[in-house]
């Protein structure tokens, strides 16, 4: 039994967005999710840190979650830019529940205990100059601290899709809250190729930082804690 993160595995089983075309590290991606994934058991838990799938709605994606269900694993999926699927979590449950489609839930605006852990996520945001990017970045922070209030005195494992801190860049709002909150971990995707030189890890504060996204861990899922 282990909990496990990652990434941003860009599928497209029936949206025809083949992320092969991005080079070489993306050959056979696919087929390099699954074979990771089946070593996985019904034990384990797997968080999926957004741009999960291509599909621009539901139906478009029913095929990549249930390429995912055959896994037995439990997964949580946490929302990205690329997620154009993503509705409300009442529409999301009902799709799975019709769909037969048992393995997956969402982590949005909201905390699931793992252990002694507590597991929160919300996607995050780039603050870029104009109003509209404020608001989206306020309602982001509400959503990460909703998540973390929630988790109590446990220790807390954060899961954001975009990177609070990189190379040229960080988020004020967002490192505050994780600050506020002492989060032990938190794990990000989002950055892929060239990018991925950006990237910071390690400890800062109390946080320790890792880059999760597919392409960065050879589509092999992390191992957080056992």
């Amino acid at each position: 039994m282990a909990l496990y993160a990652i990434g941003d595995l860009h599928l497209s089983l029936s949206a025809d967005k083949s992320m092969e075309v991005f080079g070489s590290a993306w050959e056979g991606y696919v087929d390099r999710i699954g074979e990771s994934l089946s070593a996985l058991t019904a034990e384990d838990v797997l968080v999926l840190a957004g741009d999960t799938s291509w599909g621009m709605s539901l139906e478009e994606a029913e095929a990549d979650f249930k390429f995912l269900d055959q896994f037995p694993c439990k997964k949580y999926l946490v929302k990205g830019n690329h997620d154009y699927w993503w509705t409300t979590a009442a529409k999301l449950h009902r799709f799975f529940d019709e769909k037969g489609i048992h393995t997956l839930d969402i982590l949005h605006n909201s905390c699931v205990f793992y252990g002694d852990y507590a597991v929160c996520g919300t996607r995050g945001w780039f603050l870029e100059e104009d109003a509209h990017n404020v608001k989206v970045l306020n309602r982001e922070v509400g959503r990460l601290e909703a998540s973390l209030k929630a988790a109590g005195e446990r220790p807390i494992l954060c899961f954001l899709h975009y990177p609070p801190i990189y190379q040229g860049y960080e988020c004020p709002e967002i490192l505050e809250t994780l600050e506020k909150y002492r989060v032990s971990l938190c794990c990000y995707g989002h950055l892929h190729g060239h990018a991925i030189r950006r990237r910071l890890e390690g400890r800062r504060g109390e946080t320790e930082f890792s880059l999760i996204s597919a392409d960065y861990l050879g589509f092999v899922p992390k191992k957080i804690c056992d």
